[in-house]
């Protein structure tokens, strides 16, 4: 996953991708980056994205991040899910499936 840094964040032009957010000392976040890499080569269609969310105040409140870690998943510029919950590869590749094609917004 690409590394972003805050000013970029706001300037993503992928129609539909996954921001990653993470902090480096957190065990679950080193888990679930290894979760959402194996997602990211099932789904070519759909971008990923990584942010340490230490360094991205203003996005992370923004954004409401509540907890890391924490995946946002974009299309058409407007956020479709925000998780927290990792549970594993299949639940991920499906939930991020079914949102990137679906028209459902949040």
């Amino acid at each position: 996953m690409k590394e972003l840094q805050e000013h970029e964040l706001d300037h993503i032009e992928d129609d539909v991708y996954l921001l990653y957010l993470y902090t480096p000392f957190c065990g679950t976040c080193q888990l679930a980056s290894k979760m959402l890499t194996v997602v990211k080569e099932m789904l070519p269609d759909v971008a990923f994205y990584q942010n340490n969310v230490n360094y991205s105040p203003t996005f992370a409140k923004a954004y409401q991040i509540e907890s890391v870690p924490c995946f946002l998943l974009f299309k058409g510029g407007k956020m479709v899910e925000r998780g927290y919950a990792f549970h594993s590869v299949s639940y991920l590749y499906e939930l991020i499936k079914q949102k990137s094609s679906s028209a459902s917004h949040l």
